[in-house]
């Protein structure tokens, strides 16, 4: 059995045991779920462990090997189609969204025990200006440390970019250097991909357990309407890689399994990032300097489905409070979700956070948001496993028509 296949199962039996034991009610379940889930914390956390070194690595290999002219070019193309794509997810959302609700009756659903949740959930936005100015690390190392992906990504791309001036046996050892600690990292990577079934299993197990069957009860129709939206986006993604890339779709589709299945357990597109890269490398035989600079850079900044999934959780909110959005309202939510969508906190459900100024011009009550996050868990893993999907679409559509796939 392939990895990918064995990846799968360990999700299948994952939510299906976890759904059983939630349903059973005995009494040494939890005890259970209790001693398996942190596993899957652990093989989170060792996946998390490589992500920087290697993003790091990678984006200095590529921009400084490319030199700044290429690097320029390629980023300015990677940077279209992550605009393009995300105005594509949104029209689609807001298209979609407001007919599907109403035709799976979600804009009649009340939901009085999670507006009561929602109205004691504590719904700040950073300041954007705040975000700005932290686009540029005041100490890289400190926000590597921190996690701060998007600062470290655009020190790491300047320092690229002058490496690729300075002189040539400089610039080789740092290229050289790069590359050793990305080997290194890949030989490590490896090691955690075989624990991947296992690590997978113990996520979707306490996921299960903890939400149980009343994950599809009251608000059924909005998240079965959010979560078909998603795939719908997803598999629009195909006929693209497959018109406008050297890859075959098969291939293709071959190669984005694993990455989804990890994204949809984990919920973390940075989780993915060393897969993506395995199978951007063995199973597409995509360019390193593309591989290496889209796919660092996507898992940071590109988030493919979120509008989608934004745009209808704001039409559901705005059905349980009575609120209209009319052919103006939704132009507009299109717009501002397509562009807000770059910018996502990194706190939990961070992408739903952002709405909080476009709910307010609009009259819908901030507490919709905290009725949405207290529902992402769900259309979360949805969004992740497209984005991921969106991630390798691109990197994939950028590479060369010479490229040579892998067998």
């Amino acid at each position: 059995m392939s990895l990918a296949s064995r990846v799968l199962t360990g999700l299948v039996a994952g939510l299906a045991l976890g759904l059983v034991l939630a349903s059973v009610q005995v009494g040494w379940a939890p005890t259970l779920v209790s001693w398996v889930e942190p596993l899957g914390g652990l093989w989170v956390n060792a996946i998390r462990m490589t992500v920087i070194p290697l993003l790091v690595s990678l984006l200095l290999v590529g921009v400084t090997s490319a030199g700044s002219r290429e690097a320029v070019r390629l980023g300015g193309r990677t940077l279209g189609w992550f605009v393009g794509l995300a105005g594509l997810s949104a029209v689609v959302g807001g298209l979609l969204a407001p007919p599907l609700l109403r035709l799976v009756g979600a804009d009649a659903v009340q939901l009085p025990e999670l507006a009561e949740r929602a109205a004691s959930t504590d719904v700040t936005l950073p300041p954007f200006s705040d975000w700005v100015v932290g686009l540029l690390p005041a100490t890289p190392a400190a926000a590597a440390a921190e996690g701060a992906i998007l600062p470290l990504v655009l020190f790491t791309v300047l320092f690229g970019l002058a490496a690729s001036g300075i002189d040539e046996e400089h610039r080789d050892r740092i290229v050289g250097g790069a590359q050793a600690v990305a080997d290194t990292m890949f030989v490590i990577i490896d090691w955690i991909l075989a624990a991947a079934p296992v690590g997978i299993f113990a996520l979707t197990l306490g996921l299960a357990f903890q939400t149980g069957p009343s994950i599809i009860g009251a608000v059924a129709g909005y998240l079965i309407t959010a979560c078909g939206l998603v795939l719908v986006g997803t598999l629009l993604l195909y006929p693209l890689v497959g018109a406008l890339s050297p890859v075959p779709v098969g291939r293709f589709a071959r190669a984005a399994t694993q990455p989804q299945a990890v994204g949809f357990s984990t919920r973390s597109s940075l989780a993915t990032l060393p897969v993506l890269l395995e199978e951007a490398d063995e199973t597409l035989g995509l360019p390193a300097n593309v591989s290496g600079l889209v796919l660092p850079t996507a898992v940071s900044v590109f988030k493919y489905a979120s509008p989608l999934v934004r745009i209808t959780g704001t039409f559901f909110v705005a059905g349980l409070f009575g609120v209209e959005l009319g052919v103006v309202e939704t132009a507009t939510l299109i717009a501002g979700l397509g562009a807000l969508s770059f910018y996502s906190p990194g706190i939990p459900s961070g992408g739903l956070f952002v709405l909080a100024p476009l709910y307010q011009a609009f009259g819908l009550p901030i507490e919709g948001i905290g009725i949405l996050i207290a529902l992402d868990v769900v259309p979360d893993m949805f969004i992740t496993a497209s984005n991921v999907t969106a991630n390798l679409a691109v990197a994939s559509i950028l590479s060369p028509r010479t490229t040579t796939t892998a067998g």
